[in-house]
């Protein structure tokens, strides 16, 4: 994996001069992903570097400075500092990073995701049709968990799509969206969802030694119908079986504006005595992927991971304290494509799994309008990685 910037030959001619702006509340995934683009491109080879289609290729950080200063009342307006004429720009935007405040007549109030999304507007319309290409990098799909209309309700997610495209963006990239079918609402612009599958696997048996990677000692588990996609992919490139969950609902009654869960009901072979991978796009509070630990665990289960893409923890961490305690699970993996607490990057349970260097490779070769079809599709890497650590060649950091 070491090689393999040096291994994207990007000889093409960059769509224009690269220009990133990590809006508040993504600064820290932006730097760390300017970082390596800084590098790569000062180690890079190529005969045409002094031509007139390279110029700025080469610089100290791509990273534009942009800013949406607020006023008193709360309203806002996006400013960007310097120019961004003709450039390939990127935005990256974390709408679930609630850490990040602004003041409201005196209040301290802490930004929603609605907040987030109004800011990247905002900056999409300073930019005035200026650039020559704008690319949206929103990890957490914003409004992705209402994806889709049940009696009568808002369509959030297609209407924010249809709003981004209709503002001059020409490509959306996001991960692990909840539901991918919501790119049927912008069908006719650039829409990729990126699965994180590659990085978990490493993240697991980076920081986890003593695995056995086959059907006789590991199977992977869908918490519910709906990830089942997920599951299959991470089953079939590790060649475990997989079993999946389905909650049973009455639905005679309603509690809480929906039908209440009875059991979590399993389909799938003998767990005894088998590791589980259990995976999910997100963690939000956490019940429900603690409830399905906890039925494995009924089942005579081993040790259990859960690989989440995202890690909202909105009932704070308490709960998982316990479940590790107890032996429920083992490990949790989530990336660090949202806000993370230091507090959770502290937990002993906790295993962090850094996207900086995909997100990299994406924008490089996007910029260089070659294909990324190749990193959508991390199978290789994934087979790469669980021989090296069969054949215990992967140095492990276990906490």
């Amino acid at each position: 994996m070491g090689n393999r910037e040096e291994k994207r030959n990007l000889e093409t001619i960059p769509v224009g001069s690269l220009g990133i702006i990590a809006l508040k509340g993504c600064k820290g995934l932006g730097e760390k992903v300017d970082a390596f683009l800084v590098k790569w491109r000062a180690e890079r080879e190529s005969e045409h570097k002094g031509s007139l289609a390279f110029a700025g290729y080469q610089r100290d950080t791509y990273l534009l400075e942009a800013k949406v200063p607020r006023f008193g009342s709360g309203e806002a307006k996006g400013q960007i500092l310097e120019s961004v004429r003709g450039t390939d720009l990127f935005l990256l935007v974390d709408v679930l990073n609630y850490s990040q405040t602004y003041s409201l007549c005196g209040h301290e109030n802490h930004m929603s995701p609605d907040d987030h999304y109004q800011d990247l507007k905002r900056i999409i319309a300073a930019v005035g049709g200026k650039a020559r290409r704008i690319t949206v990098i929103m990890p957490f799909l914003y409004e992705s968990r209402q994806h889709k209309r049940t009696a009568r309700e808002s369509l959030d997610c297609a209407i924010a799509l249809q709003e981004l495209v209709k503002m001059g963006v020409d490509n959306i990239i996001t991960f692990d969206a909840h539901d991918p079918r919501v790119q049927n609402a912008i069908p006719l612009s650039g829409f990729e969802t990126v699965q994180p599958a590659y990085q978990f696997i490493k993240g697991l048996l980076k920081n986890y030694g003593g695995l056995q990677i086959d059907a006789d000692h590991m199977m992977v588990i869908s918490p519910d119908e709906g990830g089942m996609k997920r599951a299959i992919y991470i089953a079939n490139v590790l060649g475990l079986d997989m079993g999946m969950f389905y909650k049973r609902r009455d639905y005679t009654r309603v509690v809480d504006g929906r039908n209440p869960i009875l059991a979590h009901e399993f389909l799938g072979s003998d767990v005894e005595g088998k590791d589980m991978i259990i995976i999910d796009d997100m963690i939000s509070s956490g019940e429900s992927v603690l409830e399905v630990a906890a039925a494995l665990k009924e089942r005579k289960a081993n040790r259990i991971f859960v690989f989440a893409t995202f890690g909202l923890f909105t009932s704070g961490l308490e709960k998982f304290d316990k479940a590790f305690e107890e032996g429920l699970i083992t490990r949790v993996l989530t990336t660090n494509l949202i806000y993370q607490t230091p507090e959770l990057l502290d937990r002993e349970w906790y295993i962090n799994c850094d996207m900086s260097k995909y997100i990299a490779y994406i924008i490089d070769t996007l910029n260089h309008d070659s294909s990324i079809s190749d990193l959508l599709n991390p199978n290789e890497r994934i087979q790469n990685i669980v021989s090296r650590y069969k054949n215990g060649e992967l140095e492990i950091n276990q906490k």
